[in-house]
This record gives C-alpha cells, sequence and structure tokens, in this order.
C-alpha cells in the first residue's frame, strides 16, 4: 500500500465486548503499524471511552477486513484518512 492510511476508532462507553475488540486488534497486527489510544478524561478521572489511531499498513484487502470486524462490535465508530505518499525513486 503506497498511500498513508490512519482508521480512527471511536470506543464509546457502552461498547460491551472490550476483549472482543483487543482480540480484532491483535489478529490483524501485521497491518497495524502505528497505535495509539487516547482516552476520554471527564474531572481528572479516565472514562471507560476514547480514540483508538490506527496507522495501517500492508496489503489494502486486509485493511478494510479489519476495519470490517471492528465494525460488527457495538459502541464502535470508524472515521478513515488517506494521504497519498509522494515516491520518487533515484537511481
Amino acid at each position: 500500500m503506497d498511500d498513508v492510511i490512519v482508521l480512527g476508532v471511536y470506543v464509546r462507553e457502552a461498547l460491551n465486548d472490550v476483549p472482543r475488540m483487543q482480540e480484532i486488534l491483535t489478529r490483524y497486527g501485521c497491518v497495524i503499524k502505528t497505535r495509539l489510544g487516547l482516552h476520554d478524561v471527564v474531572n481528572t478521572y479516565a472514562e471507560p471511552g476514547g480514540l483508538i489511531l490506527l496507522e495501517l499498513y500492508g496489503e489494502k484487502s486486509e485493511c478494510i477486513r479489519l476495519e470490517n470486524e471492528l465494525l460488527t462490535l457495538d459502541g464502535l465508530e470508524t472515521k478513515k484518512m488517506s494521504f497519498r505518499r509522494n515516491i520518487t525513486k533515484t537511481v
């Protein structure tokens, strides 16, 4: 994949199956180059919900499967950003 793909996963407080979400992320670890978790904070306390940013790498079909599997879980929402990487080859 030549593009830089960032998948934002918003985890609502109501997500009932956090272990399943973690299992999916682990299974697709080969296409996750970077994973950053940002938790919600209210009155200095961490809330159960938050945002996970995934920089995806590798086969586009695997990245699509990862997103589709995450979307099977109630309490998740995803948004995708795609950046065209300018590749210049030097000899």
